[in-house]
């Protein structure tokens, strides 16, 4: 006998084989788009059984740090004489973040930003804020999406791929 449908896995098996196979598809199209770089892999491999929330608290700081710095960045910008170097500072501690958790695109557009904020350029500042909101918040989305297929996996008792 062949198994359930033809196949010969258990329906619980090829659920998890799924899954398994859509991660690491996943994971490839968030490297391919430069969204997400080696770093991330590397937090990953962070995390253990003595730490199980260990990615998930390290990325919620880093939305809550970035969701503060973007808006002192706006109202460094919306000053009568914006404060230039309040604007870098953020930048800067935006892109050193970005950098820790592996997010590639936020942190090469906070490299544009400064170089923005030493030209003193208002309009392209403001182009590189709205940018970087919207990273934000594209990063946010996938990562939702990662981590509900980590859950899947683990519920369907397999474990997580770092490699």
């Amino acid at each position: 006998m062949s198994g359930f449908h033809g196949h010969s896995q258990p329906p619980a098996m090829a659920v998890l084989d799924q899954l398994l196979r859509q991660y690491v598809e996943y994971m490839e199209s968030l490297r391919r788009e430069s969204i997400l770089d080696d770093q991330f892999t590397q937090l990953q491999k962070l995390q253990d059984e003595s730490n199980p929330d260990f990615i998930d608290e390290v990325i919620t700081l880093f939305f809550q740090d970035s969701e503060r710095l973007i808006c002192s960045m706006g109202t460094a910008l919306a000053k009568r004489n914006v404060d230039y170097k309040q604007v870098d500072d953020d930048v800067h501690q935006l892109k050193g973040s970005s950098s820790s958790i592996g997010a590639a695109r936020v942190k090469n557009l906070c490299v544009f930003f400064r170089d923005c904020c030493e030209a003193k350029n208002l309009e392209k500042c403001y182009r590189c804020l709205q940018e970087v909101q919207q990273e934000c918040v594209l990063l946010k989305n996938k990562l939702n999406t990662l981590f509900m297929l980590q859950k899947q996996i683990v519920a369907a008792g397999g474990s997580i791929p770092v490699d």
